[in-house]
């Protein structure tokens, strides 16, 4: 399982990563894709809509499951990757590269875990 050290990491398996913009992409871990299995259907969260941490904002099905994606951060959607309406296996093929949506947050996302504290809270 991949843990890349140079992004952030929610405890509901998200991962964030900020962008020389100054916005934030968001995904699911390598660890959560793993866990779903074949990912199937993606529902993101629509651009220019208000997100609140730790509220669901999107959806994630496999042919298991499930599993809502939690906000990382109060703030605001800017795009999300039109590429997985279509693929949504891309994020079983390349989890951190498949980000879900773009946002820029109203302060400095807090609560975030770094790969060793991931890696901690995975056991």
């Amino acid at each position: 399982m991949k843990i890349p050290e140079n992004l952030h990491y929610t405890a509901e398996h998200l991962w964030i990563r900020q962008q020389d913009d100054g916005s934030w992409l968001a995904g699911i871990t390598d660890y959560a894709q793993d866990l779903l299995g074949d990912i199937v259907y993606v529902e993101a969260p629509v651009a220019g809509t208000s997100i609140i941490a730790g509220t669901p904002c999107g959806l994630v099905e496999s042919v298991k499951t499930g599993s809502d994606l939690h906000a990382p951060a109060n703030g605001t959607v800017v795009a999300i990757n039109e590429v997985l309406q279509s693929t949504p296996e891309d994020i079983n093929e390349k989890p951190y590269d498949a980000w879900i949506f773009s946002f820029t947050a109203n302060d400095t996302p807090s609560n975030l875990l770094n790969a060793e504290q991931y890696r901690a809270l995975l056991g």
